[in-house]
């Protein structure tokens, strides 16, 4: 067998924020981590519907991304927004 080539193997410390909050029509379960490695964005998690993007606070001004990556009507990410807008 040949030699594993790996382009990094790094080991950080991360700071990780787990949130649960209850929205109009849907409850958001999720998990923020902060790490050097994302440029001042945090990885944040969606824990019910297992999907995750690096954010910070120039892509919510983006518009369709949470609705994207997220999967989630104009409501919701609108819901979702506002709450990062406050904690990214």
């Amino acid at each position: 067998m040949s030699e594993r080539f790996f382009l990094y193997d790094d080991l950080e410390d991360t700071k990780t924020r787990f949130i649960s909050f209850m929205g109009e029509n849907k409850r958001f379960d999720l998990a923020l981590i902060r790490s050097n490695r994302f440029y001042g964005k945090q990885l944040v998690l969606d824990l019910q519907g297992s999907r995750f993007a690096i954010i910070g606070s120039d892509d919510l001004e983006e518009e369709g991304y949470l609705e994207s990556i997220y999967q989630l009507s104009e409501e919701d990410a609108a819901e979702l927004r506002t709450f990062l807008y406050e904690v990214i």
